[in-house]
């Protein structure tokens, strides 16, 4: 930030108090760009961990129908990013199938992925993380937590999105592994949630958009969607996932989170 020029204390103070206040007030577009996801990540700490159980329903480009009932966890981890693990119940064919995601600030996230009919552990290499997650539209660097520091960020503007205001903030993924070259998210203004993201690929083409709905607060604090659809503009398909039953605050630990919990996960 540049240097204040010779005022006030008092005034230079108060000053200082509204931009460490108030994110949208950083100097350039990149800066502010960052100020937002910072806050909006500063608001989502100290949930400690939180359980959910999931409806998965794909559709195909004839609108067909797919469902898969799912449950999933999260484990907050101090200076690092998030574990998580997501598991299938049904249908019969994917049964027991999960999922195990140790996200990183800057290093590759980890990814094992526990296939029961062959009962086995596959590692995700992080040159497949662009892959699609067990026929979806979610690829599995869309699953993990969304370390601010994966990420350089430009404020574009201000946008209405539905009935409150929304920063419109472009971010691109620092690994060159990512299968996006860009995304723009829009961030209500109120409570510094995604409201939607729009994901470009490798050639620059908008490829998919991720809509939140239906958002419920919890703990007096931590917001969480009820539904989110996401959207494949070049191939017709779509992914919707239904959430309920948020818990948090499960006393879960890192042993909950190893790989032996993929195979013995209930």
């Amino acid at each position: 930030m540049k240097r204040l020029p010779r005022l006030d204390v008092t005034l230079a103070a108060a000053l200082l108090s509204v931009l460490l206040a108030n994110p949208a007030a950083a100097e350039t577009p990149e800066e502010k760009g960052l100020a937002i996801a910072q806050e909006a990540d500063r608001r989502d700490e100290g949930y400690e961990d939180s359980a959910a159980t999931m409806q998965m329903i794909l559709r195909n480009r004839q609108g067909e129908e797919a469902t898969r009932e799912i449950r999933s966890r999260a484990l907050e981890v101090a200076d690092d990013g998030d574990k998580s693990l997501i598991i299938f119940d049904e249908p019969k064919d994917v049964e027991g199938t999960a999922l195990l995601t140790w996200s990183h600030k800057v290093e590759d996230d980890d990814r094992w992925l526990y296939l029961p009919a062959l009962k086995r552990v596959k590692r995700i290499a992080g040159n497949n993380k662009s892959g699609p997650f067990m026929g979806s539209e979610f690829a599995f660097e869309d699953l993990g937590s969304q370390e601010v520091e994966k990420y350089t960020y430009q404020y574009l503007r201000d946008e209405a999105c539905g009935d409150q205001t929304c920063f419109v903030v472009e971010r691109y993924p620092v690994d060159k592994n990512s299968g996006y070259t860009r995304q723009v998210m829009w961030i209500d203004q109120t409570e510094y949630r995604a409201q939607k993201i729009e994901f470009y690929d490798r050639k620059k083409s908008l490829l998919k958009t991720l809509e939140f709905k239906d958002y419920a607060q919890y703990l007096d604090q931590y917001w969480r969607p009820a539904r989110m659809d996401m959207v494949n503009h070049q191939t017709g398909k779509s992914t919707t996932l239904l959430f309920r039953d948020y818990r948090f605050r499960n006393g879960y630990s890192d042993r909950d989170f190893d790989q032996a919990s993929l195979k013995t996960a209930r």
